[in-house]
């Protein structure tokens, strides 16, 4: 086990995990939420990642989702890599240097819970989303186009989270009951290290890049942009 024996009842929840539907996703992140300690990094990742699923799922456009099964299935797919990575992590499995970042420094004292929080962002999106794109658009047999509904979607997505995370990493900081408050004036200059829209656009361009690849190379593109994730990740740590 990598750290703490409360890890065995993280396992047993990512394993017993059959998401299907985003309200599934959202059971298991609450589920995941609820065994946490405050002392443990991983559980301020999965509360930012609860909250914003929880907002975007129940806050959609006015007009609605030009795709919305698609975005649906996105959802889904991309939340498996994080519990994917929880579980591996747990088994010694190796998991992506990206997400290494992270899970190394759970219990490192002093870093606050928005670095943490950021720190897993990166980890998701930067490496977690264009395979997760893929996935999606394998098993709807798509390749959306940059004036797709899906990629219209995405877009409306990034808008929502950029106003959503930065409320949500405030709320982090101050609002959590029987903790410490922390610096707030610090979200802004991490955000500014670290963009969601930006992270998210990336990992769409990104997506396309690794579509036509195969083998050899498709691994080397990976594990290059895997390292570079790792690096922001650690330096959102420090």
């Amino acid at each position: 086990m990598n750290a703490s024996g409360g890890d065995q009842q993280l396992a047993q929840i990512v394993d017993g995990a059959n998401v299907v539907t985003i309200a599934d996703a959202v059971a298991t992140m609450t589920a995941i939420d609820g065994v946490l300690p405050p002392n443990d990094g991983l559980k301020w990742f999965n509360r930012l990642y609860l909250d914003v699923t929880t907002k975007v799922d129940t806050a959609p456009p006015p007009g609605g989702w030009q795709d919305a099964a698609w975005l649906t299935r996105l959802d889904v797919v991309f939340a498996g890599f994080y519990f994917a990575a929880i579980k591996d992590w747990i088994a010694n499995a190796g998991v992506p240097s990206s997400w290494q970042a992270l899970c190394e420094a759970r219990f490192t004292v002093d870093i606050d819970r928005i670095q943490f929080a950021l720190a897993g962002m990166n980890a998701h999106i930067n490496h977690d989303l264009a395979l997760a794109l893929l996935q999606t658009d394998a098993e709807l047999n798509l390749v959306p186009s940059m004036t797709s509904p899906e990629h219209a979607d995405f877009e409306l997505v990034n808008g929502l989270l950029e106003a959503e995370i930065p409320q949500a990493l405030t709320f982090l900081a101050t609002g959590i009951i029987g903790q410490a408050a922390q610096d707030t004036g610090k979200i802004g200059r991490y955000t500014a290290i670290w963009n969601v829209r930006a992270a998210r656009d990336l990992a769409w361009s990104f997506a396309d890049t690794l579509r036509p690849l195969a083998g050899v190379v498709r691994q080397a593109t990976l594990d290059a942009q895997d390292q570079i994730t790792g690096v922001l990740g650690r330096s959102l740590l420090l």
